[in-house]
């Protein structure tokens, strides 16, 4: 059998802010076309491990990325590597319309000079109408989802080999919070990598092929997502006590 085709490595990672370290020795992985997600309680270190993953913060470990130790590679030059992050906050240019939101994240391909690279607007308007209702509205005037939506939007437009989500469900109606996870699953279909960052257990583990448990800076608990999502202690923890294991 041929072993999985490893995109992202992490190994032994620490990270922090100024003397509080709270990455204590990360470990994990995900193979190419995977969807792996990290659950985990608040001040676990669930955005601080993408952070570091971006450079955004700086860290200790070993991060491999398809193939290239990033020891030494900035920001940009990971953004140019396929990595993409949507952040919690989705941090969007509110004083731009939708559409021009969209054309700035094709910034990586219109740099690698991708033939035809702003026709990807429409597979992000096919993938989420809604924007495209929208394209001439300020973001900064569009609803708490479909900000969201135009944040995976945007990071899509780049053509990432790795997509990250962090908290994408947070602060979300259940309707939308639906919406967003059905996104994430046809984005896996497609065949898109992708590290997903959830407070929202059940749903990750329903959506992902592997997952983590990341408690106080390490991982707790790992394992395909439809056994941690039968795991009595996950179950306790993060799905309440209603879901019984199979």
């Amino acid at each position: 059998m041929k072993p999985p085709d490893m995109l992202l490595s992490v190994k032994d990672l620490h990270a922090g802010y100024g003397r509080a370290e709270v990455l204590t020795g990360l470990n994990f992985q995900l193979a190419r076309g995977q969807v792996v997600t990290v659950i985990g309680p608040n001040g676990a270190g669930k955005s601080t491990t993408l952070n570091a993953l971006m450079a955004v913060l700086p860290y200790k470990g070993q991060v491999r990325f398809d193939g290239i130790d990033l020891a030494d590679v900035t920001l940009e030059e990971r953004v140019m590597l396929g990595m993409a992050l949507v952040p919690e906050k989705r941090e969007l240019f509110g004083t731009l319309s939708v559409e021009d939101n969209l054309v700035l994240g094709g910034y990586r391909a219109m740099k690698q000079r991708k033939p035809n690279w702003r026709g990807e607007i429409e597979r992000v308007y096919a993938m989420f109408p809604r924007l495209k209702e929208r394209r001439s509205q300020l973001a900064g005037t569009l609803s708490g989802g479909e900000r969201q939506m135009l944040a995976v939007g945007r990071a899509l437009m780049s053509g990432p080999k790795l997509l990250m989500l962090d908290e994408p469900s947070l602060g979300l109606a259940p309707l939308i919070v639906r919406e967003i996870f059905r996104i994430i699953a046809q984005l896996r279909e497609q065949g898109v990598s992708i590290l997903l960052i959830e407070q929202n257990a059940r749903a990750a583990l329903e959506v992902a092929d592997h997952g983590y448990v990341l408690e106080t800076g390490a991982i707790a608990l790992e394992g395909p997502a439809e056994q941690l999502a039968s795991d009595p202690r996950v179950i306790e923890t993060y799905l309440g006590t209603s879901r019984k294991p199979a």
